[in-house]
């Protein structure tokens, strides 16, 4: 009779049932008020359940969370994303990851395709970086993760002290182009600003086509109104001020290794910022011309642009965007434009504004969220998901 050896006895195999109702048992989808629909598309493609969770509004405006279902020791996913409505958007979603997080979650992602005031992720005047205390907000709620898409920087992924999945949404508007566009080849890639030109070059290397930037136009982050910051210094001699004397640094020849000069006393005045008129670098004659970017909110810089392609000679005109917040009257300044037609993804819902223009169109991501959720679950690597996307991006 033959002797068993140990370590010889093997686990029986699971069936391939047995690992997916393991792999999704422990997922709970919830979401606030911001875009359901965008949340109900990513569960549904995931074979799950929306979660039970109810937010609402009390009379004085505060944010009540009721969560129906069990969270402790479960991956939360938080559905939400930025609208027109930031402020709430924001709470709700500080308020459902506290509450999970104080009912023993194992981990909360904040899945949040677009991140409100990440535009104002650079210091402007007497403000403040807002996206950085956001950030912060985000992370003392109990939020363990982040997946969020096309950030308007890239650098905002710093101020997070956890970890941020920035996903793209180029794939999805290069395969539009390719598929919708008739004689895309006969394009050209046009950035309406200098800012926006690397990623205007990224879409023009993968479709291996033609760039333009439009130059001169004044950007809508920064302003030349004149504040205490640009106040000139003293015209006295800082000698009258400080009761001090100040010699002026000379080189000498006995000094051969002094190269400090002065050239005058105090701090001289910046050069006077002359903006130079609209001109397009680049050819767009007879052209499609298609704008890029990653945010269409107010669009009169886009119309102004169109305008400036059609006298160019630009034969249609198309404008592609990640996020379309569409704020104001967007929707009837787009519709009375000469731009032919606006790609946008649905991060932000804008059902209401596609009924006031007829040239919106949508292109659907939850395929890409919800993969990305399935690799963040089961410890895969995200980098697929990024496979030929280039920093530009």
């Amino acid at each position: 009779m033959s002797k068993r050896r140990l370590g010889s006895v093997r686990p029986p195999k699971r069936c391939r049932s047995d690992m997916d109702n393991t792999s999704t048992s422990d997922i709970v989808i919830i979401n606030g008020n911001s875009h359901p629909d965008l949340a109900n598309m990513v569960a549904e493609r995931m074979g799950l359940k929306n979660g039970g969770c109810s937010v609402f509004h009390k009379s004085n405006r505060e944010t009540i969370v009721e969560i129906s279902d069990s969270v402790r020791g479960k991956d939360i996913y938080i559905i939400q994303t930025g609208t027109k409505d930031a402020n709430n958007n924001i709470m709700e979603l500080l308020i459902m990851a506290y509450a999970c997080k104080t009912s023993s979650a194992r981990s909360i992602v904040g899945v949040i395709p677009y991140l409100p005031y990440s535009k104002q992720c650079k210091m402007r005047k007497r403000g403040c970086i807002v996206s950085k205390l956001l950030a912060k907000m985000m992370c003392t709620s109990g939020l363990t993760h982040i997946i969020t898409m096309d950030l308007h920087q890239k650098e905002i992924q710093g101020f997070f002290d956890i970890p941020v999945d920035n996903l793209r949404a180029s794939p999805f508007l290069l395969q539009y182009i390719q598929e919708s566009i008739p004689d895309y080849r006969n394009s050209v890639i046009v950035a309406r600003n200098p800012g926006v030109a690397k990623k205007a070059n990224s879409y023009a290397e993968r479709l291996r086509l033609g760039l333009a930037v439009i130059h001169g136009e004044q950007k809508e982050a920064e302003s030349d109104e004149v504040d205490g910051r640009y106040s000139p210094p003293p015209t006295r001699a800082y000698s009258n001020i400080l009761g001090t004397s100040v010699e002026m640094c000379i080189p000498t020849a006995s000094s051969s290794r002094q190269r400090t000069t002065s050239v005058s006393v105090g701090v001289p005045e910046h050069p006077v910022k002359v903006k130079p008129p609209l001109t397009i670098v680049g050819d767009v004659n007879g052209r499609i011309a298609i704008m890029v970017d990653d945010l269409i909110d107010d669009v009169q810089a886009f119309v102004a642009a169109a305008e400036m392609l059609k006298d160019n000679g630009a034969c249609r005109i198309y404008v592609l965007a990640t996020h379309g917040l569409l704020s104001s009257d967007a929707p009837r300044l787009l519709e009375e434009s000469v731009i032919d037609e606006i790609v946008v993804t649905n991060t932000i819902p804008h059902e209401i504004q596609k009924l006031q223009c007829n040239k919106i169109k949508t292109i659907d991501i939850s395929i890409l969220i919800a993969e990305a959720i399935r690799r963040i679950h089961n410890k895969e690597s995200m980098s697929y998901l990024f496979r030929n996307v280039t920093l530009e991006d």
